[in-house]
Order: C-alpha cells, then structure tokens, then sequence
C-alpha cells in the first residue's frame, strides 16, 4: 500500500519536469510536506479537456462519480493493479481519467501493528518519482448541474512489492519511469496500460528505517525521513 509520502519539491519544478503548466488558484512554489496523507490535497499531473497537461490539486482518496456519499473516499486512497480495470470504484478512471502523482518519497511500515517499523524510500538520485493515479470527479446529486461543490479526487495505483521494498512491505506504489509516463496519460487500451502496473526493479527504490513519529500525522519536517538511531544499517533496496 501507500498511505504516505513526501513532497517538498515545488509545483514550479514539477510542472517543469513533466511537461505542464501550474493550473490558476495553485502557488507554484508551495511545498506539502514530510507527512502527506490520505484526505490531504495532493498534486496531480493529467491531460486536461481542451488539450495540455496540467498540474493541479486533487484530495487523495478517490470518491466515485455515483458516490452518494464522499466519505467512502478515506478508504479508497489506493487501487490495486490487479482489479483497477474492473473494480466498479475505478475502472472508469482506469479507462479514462489518469494522472501522475509526484512524490519525493513515500513510507512503508514493516512488523507486527503495534511494534512496527516506519522505512523511507526513495529514488537513489533524489529526483521526484512519477506514480501512477487515477482521478474522478464528484458532485451531490442534487447539485448535479452546479460546480459550487464540486471534489475533485485522486488514488495511487500500487503492485505487489519490488525487491527493493518486499523485505518491509508486501506492496508498493507503481513508479513510471520515462515513456511510461506519457503512455500512462495518452494511452489507450487496457492491455497496455496493464503492462505498465509492474513493481520497481532491483535498484530502482533506496530505503532506510526512520523514527516512529511519521506515525502522527500532526508530525512534519525533514527530521522524519533521517534513518532512525540505532538502526542498526538496516537498509532496503
């Protein structure tokens, strides 16, 4: 799974790297933090109508357009590769509504709740990483013609773990790594974009333990990804 992540590269920068512009109302120099979770905004890289790519905010935990109510969202923060063409809460989005979600890393927890282990991942080069979304849009229903309360929502595809990840956790985000991530935005067919749901390679993913306080989500700063004391070099990937 992937439940939370880092961002505090800027919109500015990213909207740069993957070929887009920053939508109005977003500060391109806004950073979201060490400690990003569900039911945050986010930010989203997706083909927009009119044509463009363009990086806007999004509420991570996908609400359905025939969602009655948007609470279901808090649980749908991830899509498993392996129903996200069939599953009735993301197959359209699957088909037609996805985007690229940029992190500079994300956490992943090993051992037993209660006694486990918060780990840090990321890419070696310290570049941001391109994860594979999906996005919806919801509105009431009796509001169904009006934007004044419309939600725009996000979710993270993620994969049986890769063996960077595997010796801490059984799943991972899917990282799209060069032409894979135009073919995510512009393709078409569910064989292809199936193909594109695979885990990371060996190597692909540096990662280190890091202190419990990730665990809060009140927590936040640059201190939550330092490799915890006594780690013992611990390290995945």
């Amino acid at each position: 799974m992937c439940g939370r992540f880092v961002l505090v590269t800027p919109p500015d920068h990213l909207a740069r790297r993957f070929g887009a512009v920053v939508a109005a109302g977003v500060d391109p120099d806004r950073a979201l933090g060490y400690n990003v979770a569900p039911t945050r905004q986010v930010y989203g890289v997706a083909d927009r109508a009119g044509g463009g790519r363009t990086l806007d905010t999004y509420r991570w935990g996908l609400v359905p357009s025939w969602a009655t109510d948007p609470s279901v969202g808090a649980r749908l923060f991830n899509a498993r590769s392996e129903t996200v063409a069939t599953k009735p809460s993301f197959r359209s989005a699957f088909a037609r509504r996805r985007l690229v979600v940029p992190v500079d890393g994300f956490y992943e927890w090993a051992g037993e709740e209660g006694r486990r282990t918060p780990y840090y991942f990321r890419s070696p080069d310290g570049d941001p990483l391109a994860l594979a979304g999906l996005w919806e849009t919801w509105r009431p229903k009796e509001e169904s013609g009006s934007a004044t309360r419309e939600l725009r929502t996000c979710t993270i595809v993620t994969a049986p773990a890769g063996p960077d990840v595997a010796p801490v956790h059984d799943r991972m985000p899917v990282i799209l790594d060069g032409g894979a991530v135009d073919a995510w935005l512009d393709g078409d067919g569910a064989d292809m974009l199936q193909h594109l749901l695979a885990p990371a390679g060996a190597g692909r993913l540096a990662g280190h333990p890091v202190g419990r306080a990730v665990g809060n989500v009140r927590n936040d700063g640059p201190e939550l990804i330092e490799p915890a004391p006594g780690g013992g070099g611990a390290e995945a990937g």
